[in-house]
């Protein structure tokens, strides 16, 4: 059976949902009037209608939202700033004509970001991650050498820099600025317990960003919802660490890079390739080197040389958090969660 590809149209919806349910009334207003427009022929259907073939696939409205914040945080379109909060606006009236009105003023601006990867490095998702990767340290009593997949500017792999208290077990940096509190986890709370340290990080990314330039904090605010403070707050402070702390993000094919780290065993350390909502960027061939190359290190692995693939990928309405170790190759589900990393609910 011949699954029907999304049209542009059926993926401009499910964004508007997406954004209505994670909590960004802006966006999921804006969307009802791209639709509207895109229905009716007019700049959005211009700007949209001959994109790729796989609208879902390259996040196609992710860029275009993306593209429009970066010109609000430019001061560009004032007309527009005024109902983005990320702005300093806040007109809760219809964003929706000055949304438009700034589509087709800016447009060949819109096309350049059209044809920008999203990028977005949710720091929320460390929520979820420092977790699994502390129950990989009390696994295998073993420091962490961290290779990340799609890595973007590596903010994630600064995660033992931020602070983390479930009322129960703490982990991190207590004087960090990117914090989570007990309100960041479901009943029951994970365990911090038994982690040893961070040993190496490195990560790849197609496009990789760098955060400590004013170009590259422009491209992460664009990606980040307007009306969300809480997660812009974040990654203001990450950036900040991550200026502290430069970590290494190689540009390059996942697959490749995926094989040749992993051709590269350790001994005494456990090897954790991990990912957050990248799967889906990943073409097949990309993904089944990533897949191939994984588990040829799994058969090579050994108990002081362990390996570890921890994922956290869409799982319908929540992602889930997966994680396959070697020796042995026993697959489990670690947590469930939001796509940026809230309503932590944790099983393992």
């Amino acid at each position: 059976m011949t699954i029907a590809t999304p049209t542009m149209a059926d993926v401009l919806a499910y964004q508007r949902a997406q954004c209505a349910a994670l909590g960004s009334a802006l966006y999921a207003r804006i969307l009802t009037g791209v639709i509207d427009d895109f229905e009716r022929g007019g700049i959005a259907h211009r700007l949209l209608a001959d994109r790729p073939e796989r609208p879902a696939h390259d996040a196609v409205p992710l860029r275009l939202l993306g593209a429009m914040h970066r010109l609000v945080l430019e001061g560009l379109v004032p007309d527009l700033a005024r109902f983005y909060p990320s702005a300093g606006g806040h007109d809760s009236g219809d964003p929706v004509p000055a949304f438009l009105a700034a589509l087709a003023d800016h447009r060949d601006a819109v096309v350049d970001g059209l044809g920008r990867a999203v990028q977005t490095n949710e720091v929320g998702r460390a929520a979820v991650l420092a977790p699994a990767f502390a129950s990989i340290a009390r696994r295998t009593a073993l420091p962490l050498r961290q290779l990340e997949v799609g890595a973007s500017s590596g903010l994630l792999l600064q995660w033992d820099r931020f602070w983390y208290d479930t009322g129960r077990s703490q982990l991190g940096d207590v004087a960090s600025a990117v914090r989570f509190e007990p309100d960041a986890w479901l009943e029951p709370a994970p365990s911090f317990d038994g982690f040893t340290a961070v040993a190496e990080r490195r990560g790849v990314d197609i496009a990789p960003i760098d955060p400590t330039t004013r170009e590259g904090r422009l491209t992460l605010l664009s990606f980040v919802w307007p009306d969300q403070p809480r997660r812009l707050a974040r990654l203001n402070a990450a950036i900040e660490i991550a200026t502290r702390h430069p970590c290494v993000v190689e540009r390059g094919d996942a697959s490749e890079w995926v094989a040749g780290q992993l051709a590269d065993a350790r001994a005494d350390v456990v090897t954790v390739l991990h990912h957050s909502i990248v799967l889906q960027y990943l073409d097949r061939a990309s993904f089944d080197g990533l897949r191939g190359a994984l588990l040829r290190a799994g058969r090579a692995a050994t108990t002081s040389a362990p390996v570890a693939w921890l994922r956290m990928e869409p799982a319908g309405a929540v992602a889930d958090v997966r994680l396959t170790m070697w020796p042995g190759g026993n697959e489990e589900v670690l947590a469930t969660s939001g796509y940026h990393g809230q309503d932590v609910r944790w099983r393992a």
